[in-house]
């Protein structure tokens, strides 16, 4: 997996905001906003990581975003911020049914966020994409099979060196689609809580 100046720039970012959120959730465990970035922080930097580090990773988004909502259950960044999560997982899960478990709780987390927050197009948009999450998963399966189909068709030699050809292929390929579900979900992160850091406009 290549990272460009961006990706590694994005990563730095993220980084930095885990690692501050660290240091500030001991001077004050029950800040919501910093919780809600430290979630925000560990969904980006999951993109960067092996499949089973990224769910770990996730998890531990998964876990700040609850002690957020914990503090104040109507934040609706940090409410966004779950569904991304809830829906990233089940997006990495291969198994339609329990992938829905997972759609459905990201569902209920943004119309959460929409109630919340009812003029943000950005929530309204997570909630519709939301509803077509489990027809995605399907198609991303699909996709993801013939991918690997195409890339063991060739040769029928089973020599050593095909096999791990053929093995870093599929993992390459995994990383790249997964690499592609968590970034989009990251970025639609970011932009959301940055969002939602703009002041209102000065009223007239």
């Amino acid at each position: 997996m290549e990272f460009s100046q961006a990706d590694f720039d994005r990563l730095l970012l993220a980084e930095h905001t885990r690692k501050t959120s660290e240091l500030n959730y001991v001077k004050d465990p029950l800040d919501a906003e910093n919780l809600t970035k430290w979630g925000g922080a560990l969904l980006e930097l999951a993109q960067f990581q092996t499949v089973s580090d990224a769910k770990k990773m996730i998890n531990d988004a998964i876990s700040k975003l609850d002690e957020a909502l914990a503090v104040n259950p109507s934040k609706h960044d940090t409410l966004w911020c779950m569904g991304n999560a809830y829906s990233t997982t089940g997006f990495m899960t291969t198994d339609l049914d329990e992938a829905k478990v997972y759609f459905d709780k990201a569902a209920q987390f943004f119309q959460k966020a929409v109630d919340a927050d009812p003029g943000n197009e950005l929530y309204q948009k997570s909630l519709e994409v939301a509803a077509k999450a489990p027809e995605l998963h399907m198609e991303f399966q699909k996709a993801a099979a013939a991918q690997q189909t195409m890339g063991g068709a060739g040769s029928s030699s089973s020599s050593t060196g095909n096999a791990a050809k053929k093995k870093k292929k599929s993992s390459d390929l995994k990383y790249d689609i997964f690499g592609w579900i968590i970034l989009a979900v990251g970025i639609v992160a970011w932009v959301g809580m940055a969002k939602s850091l703009v002041p209102p406009p000065p009223p007239r």
